[in-house]
């Protein structure tokens, strides 16, 4: 080996030292940086004039596991999502209120229940008539109250989308824009690196807010995907659009339809233009975004509608008058008559039949006067569906529509004036068991026990459905003691035209008494947070009790899931940290061993230098 081969492969070793202590140096510094990967030298071999070998930095190496990475990324979308399920379920639990407390909404119906016993004993006493209206009222504002904070729930995961929509966006053009430098960047280059520490924090940033696929392709780039398969970045990055609703109310809900969608939409714009709705197609799954718009449209909508189905329920088992139909027969056919007369928007006949196979078959039809509202949704339950008919053609054209709704089998006619006679077949096909009618009594002193004591607002509640909806939708927010009650509490006792000839008499109180402790309703509203109508029979303590322990429950799974999820990700970070943080032991050790090979590449090209002037003396 000559001289100046020595002095090459010494100057290279130097350089190869020097670049590793400006990285140990950047190592040190940066330790307890967010997002800095240790990163190490990539060296090589190489020959000097056919013989000898100098050193050659090739690269910088960022010391992490990429599937470790991967995993890590999922799990903290998962993890985002479930911190923030059970952050909106905790809040949601603060405003049920404390079991058993005073201001506990099943403690507020316990006095009201309790008032009207009281009342049932004692109808003459004013002050006792004067009790059980206060504690309809109070009752009925803290329906109202619960109504409104759960609006405010959703109201927050509204803005709290419109600021995920604006940090997607923020991290997104970012990354787009580092992807653009790192286009051909040299992998010895260190900037390059730290500018990958920077994507790679923005891409972590984005996958808490959804749920992300990450794939590599040629010169240092990374497209970004959601897991559905739409692409969010690469050398360009699409954009999210949201437009938030400044109010929130129970009707303003999400639909497919943008004419009747009352909150705002994700929307995904592409580079070129196109638009997709992230929500319409299910597109995230995961992350801070899908957990606010689940809070926003499933959880509290159904909170939401429980509330109201309650609401609902109180009001229309003071109110609603269900008749049974009188038994016909003609021929081999039998049946029952109804009288339609007296029924209003909302109001009901329903008809309950077996059909050959011995299954039983019910349908609801209900009253609907806006022709905007029809069809209604017949439910989940094909065997108790929901017929919306119009009356608006007379007592022969409801004949018609019940009888199509309800097919083969069934004779349906309206004999005279508002009667409608159901027939069957005489259990050839089917047989009917029973039809009846609900109406809902109107005023206080119609000599009937009922009284519509809860209203929507100034109006009675009867079910309605219109063009906006269904009339239960957002009652609980609505819903309080009738002015009349209000001005004069002895309506709460006097049922008939003549105020002297009931004025003692217990027998209206304790209706209202044994209709909201004991009587069995059916609620049909959506019973669960999975958002799906359900029909359920209960009475209205039980139902109040069941919505309690079911809100309990969804806190309870959620928080158990955020538990757990925390776990996952704390475990995945740690094996991120045991390859990827620096150590600051290991770079003190890397920093001595540099510092002998720099010693000793600095000593021999000395001695070289030396050994040449030498020769050049001579």
């Amino acid at each position: 080996m000559s001289l100046t081969q020595a002095l090459k492969i010494s100057a290279s070793g130097l350089r190869a030292a020097q670049a590793g202590l400006a990285l140990v140096s950047s190592n040190v510094a940066n330790a307890e940086t967010p997002g800095y990967v240790r990163k190490t030298l990539v060296q090589t071999a190489g020959a000097v004039a056919g013989s000898g070998a100098s050193v050659s930095v090739v690269g910088v190496n960022r010391e992490l596991d990429e599937y470790v990475q991967r995993q890590l990324r999922v799990e903290m979308a998962g993890g985002s999502y479930a911190e923030l399920r059970a952050r909106f379920y905790d809040r949601l639990q603060l405003v049920y209120g404390t079991p058993g407390s005073s201001a506990a909404i099943e403690t507020l119906y316990g006095n009201f229940t309790n008032a009207l016993q009281a009342l049932a004993a004692t109808p003459n006493s004013s002050t006792v008539r004067l009790q059980a209206v206060d504690a309809a009222q109070v009752l009925a504002q803290r329906l109202n109250g619960l109504s409104a904070d759960i609006q405010a729930l959703r109201a927050e995961a509204e803005s709290g989308l419109a600021e995920a929509t604006a940090n997607a966006n923020e991290a997104m053009q970012a990354i787009a824009q580092l992807n653009q430098q790192l286009a051909g960047a040299r992998a010895d280059d260190p900037a390059a690196a730290a500018l990958m520490d920077q994507r790679d924090r923005l891409i972590d940033q984005l996958a808490q807010l959804m749920d992300i696929r990450v794939v590599k392709s040629d010169g240092n780039q990374l497209i970004v995907f959601t897991n559905s398969g739409v692409q969010l970045v690469g050398l360009k990055a699409a954009r999210l659009e949201f437009e938030p609703q400044s109010a929130m109310t129970a009707t303003a809900q999400w639909s497919a339809d943008p004419s009747r969608r009352g909150v705002g939409t994700l929307t995904l714009v592409s580079p070129n233009g196109d638009g997709l709705d992230l929500i319409a197609s299910g597109s995230i799954r995961s992350g801070a975004i899908a957990a606010y718009v689940e809070m926003r449209d499933q959880a509290l909508v159904a909170a939401q509608a429980q509330l109201d189905a309650f609401a609902a329920a109180m009001a229309q088992a003071l109110s609603d008058k269900t008749e049974a139909g009188t038994a016909v027969t003609v021929g081999a056919q039998s049946g029952f008559d109804l009288d339609l007369g007296g029924l209003v928007a909302g109001n009901t006949v329903r008809v309950t039949s077996t059909d050959a196979s011995g299954t039983q078959r019910s349908i609801t039809f209900v009253r609907v006067d806006d022709p905007a509202a029809l069809p209604l949704d017949p439910g989940p339950d094909p065997n108790d569906r929901i017929v919306g008919i119009s009356f608006s053609g007379g007592a022969a054209a409801v004949a018609g529509q019940i009888a199509a709704a309800l097919g083969a089998g069934f004779t349906v006619s309206n004999p005279a004036g508002s009667t409608l006679r159901i027939l069957d077949d005489g259990g050839a096909t089917v047989t009917l068991n029973a039809a009846t009618t609900t109406k809902t009594v109107t005023g206080l002193a119609s000599g009937d026990v009922r009284l519509p004591l809860f209203v929507d607002g100034l109006v009675p509640y009867t079910g309605a459905y219109t063009a906006e909806g269904a009339q239960m939708t957002g009652l609980a927010g609505r819903i309080a003691v009738n002015a009349a009650v209000l001005a004069d509490p002895s309506k709460l006792v006097v049922y008939g035209a003549d105020p002297t000839t009931a004025a003692g008499d217990g027998a209206r109180p304790t209706f209202l008494y044994d209709q909201l402790t004991q009587a069995t309703l059916r609620f049909a509203a959506p019973a669960g947070s999975g958002g799906g109508a359900a029909t359920v029979q209960a009475t209205l303590p039980g139902f109040l009790r069941q919505i309690l322990a079911q809100q309990g429950e969804e806190a309870a799974a959620a928080a158990s899931l955020r538990d757990g999820q925390a776990v996952v990700v704390d475990a995945l970070r740690q094996r991120m940290n045991d390859v990827s943080q620096v150590n600051i032991d290991e770079e003190m050790t890397n920093l001595l061993r540099l510092q002998s090979a720099y010693s000793a590449n600095a000593r021999v090209l000395a001695a070289v230098r030396d050994m040449l002037d030498t020769l050049l003396r001579l």
